[in-house]
């Protein structure tokens, strides 16, 4: 029902706030307005995207729970589509959404809401080599190994595709 209200009235309040402000500064202005908060939108998503593409990959690399940034880089994402829709009212709220406050906000008020069942990173616990302590309290770390090393190889003589210099050749 909140989803049919949303497709509802959103274009009811942007027709209404275009005719407002195309009333107020006339056509030509309005329509500038609209096309340079698209460019610049579109500018401060790049960025703003960059960032939250750096910052997930950061705690991937440092086992950290990816929530956060995941939410971040999709209200971003979300933040883009609104600031290319033209209308005034979805260029405030793109805006809106690429200040990182205001996404902490909604994060964290999406947060109470929200419950995570279970979170793991990786395959999970699997049977295999067991850790333990050398005699000099180092880490042992048991596991099987295969020696994949070449074999060595063979000197089998010349290809035949190539004439060895040092003999005779049989051509002429």
């Amino acid at each position: 029902m909140y989803l049919f209200l949303a497709f509802l009235m959103v274009p009811i309040v942007e027709i209404a706030l275009f005719i407002q402000v195309g009333g107020a500064i006339g056509l030509v202005p309005t329509l500038a307005i609209v096309i340079l908060t698209a460019i610049a939108g579109t500018w401060l998503v790049k960025t703003q995207g960059r960032m939250a593409i750096a910052q997930l990959g950061q705690s991937f690399n440092e086992l950290r729970d990816p929530t956060e940034p995941l939410a971040h880089g999709a209200m971003i994402l979300v933040a883009g589509v609104l600031l290319l829709t033209p209308g005034f009212f979805t260029d405030a709220v793109g805006f809106a959404l690429l200040i990182p406050t205001v996404r902490h906000a909604a994060f964290r008020f999406l947060a109470k809401r929200v419950k995570v069942q279970r979170f793991s990173m990786g395959p999970g616990p699997q049977p295999g080599p067991q850790h333990r302590r050398g005699p000099q309290g180092g880490q042992v770390i048991d596991g099987e190994y295969e020696d994949v090393s070449p074999e060595p190889r063979v000197n089998r003589g010349p290809s035949g595709w190539t004439s060895d210099p040092d003999q005779p050749s049989n051509r002429h």
